[in-house]
């Protein structure tokens, strides 16, 4: 049998799932204990205990100085921006993308400023952002906003022109004005889209957020990272990078249920 026809099955696809990380676990563990064992205070590898340790004291000792817990804080404060900068970008993409992707005259203008404001790396404009924001939350806001806004915009404008013009001729046919033929036949497909695109842009807007905290912020995840990293404290950034990564991961499962169970129609085969 060809190996492109070959499926796994249910118990080999978890073992296949599952695989990678066992790998990369054992990996780290033995080059952990091989350096432990030599220099005991080693700081590059720290141990599973050694990291628990870690996580205890950020997120279930108060801290001496200001009584919270740490841990909780940084993350309820960087998934407020994240969650700010994603609704916002997400609003505006949708409104540039519908424009641009139904009325050919807004699309002349707006396809070309999308797609050029999409190529300046966001990073680069970050000092910009500061000055004209200032250092507080709007600035990081922003940079997620800027960040993602036009990619968002030019993914939701290729899916409106995509839309077969049969439809959209069979609708006018039946009365509908260009306000109905938006709400009714435009709008569904795009929301379905969005919420893949979404999905597809969340490491970037991470991205965006981490940066933006390293640089100027008081709470953080990315502020908290940064600032343990002058002592060299991995057994701190590391479980902070893990839950980054686990926060991310369950962002994309939330956005791809949501999918399912609001356009059952747009799975296709797969529903």
């Amino acid at each position: 049998m060809r190996q492109i026809n070959r499926h796994p099955t249910p118990g080999m696809r978890l073992m296949l799932v599952m695989l990678p990380f066992v790998l990369l676990l054992a990996v780290y563990f033995f080059g952990s204990a091989v350096r432990l064992e030599a220099n005991p205070q080693d700081k590059l590898l720290p141990g599973l205990q050694q990291m628990l340790d870690a996580i205890s004291r950020m997120a279930f000792t108060p801290d001496k100085r200001s009584g919270e817990y740490l841990f909780w804080v940084d993350t309820l404060v960087s998934l407020a921006r994240l969650l700010v900068g994603l609704s916002i970008a997400s609003l505006i993409g949708l409104c540039i993308g519908i424009t641009a992707g139904v009325f050919p005259l807004w699309r002349a203008s707006l396809s070309p400023l999308m797609t050029v404001l999409s190529m300046v790396p966001p990073l680069a404009i970050l000092p910009v952002l500061f000055i004209v924001f200032g250092l507080d939350e709007l600035s990081k806001i922003m940079l997620i906003v800027i960040g993602i806004t036009p990619m968002l915009a030019r993914d939701l404008e290729h899916r409106a022109c995509e839309i077969p013009p049969e439809i959209l001729i069979k609708a006018q046919t039946l009365g509908a004005n260009s306000w109905t033929l938006v709400l009714r036949v435009v709008l569904p497909q795009l929301l379905s889209r969005l919420l893949t695109s979404l999905r597809l842009l969340l490491g970037s807007a991470w991205l965006f957020l981490i940066s933006a905290e390293a640089i100027s912020s008081t709470a953080g995840l990315g502020y908290r990272i940064f600032l343990v990293r002058r002592y060299m404290a991995m057994d701190v950034i590391i479980p902070y990078v893990l839950w980054i990564t686990l926060l991310a991961w369950l962002m994309d499962l939330a956005l791809r249920q949501l999918h399912k169970r609001c356009f059952p129609w747009a799975e296709g085969g797969k529903a």
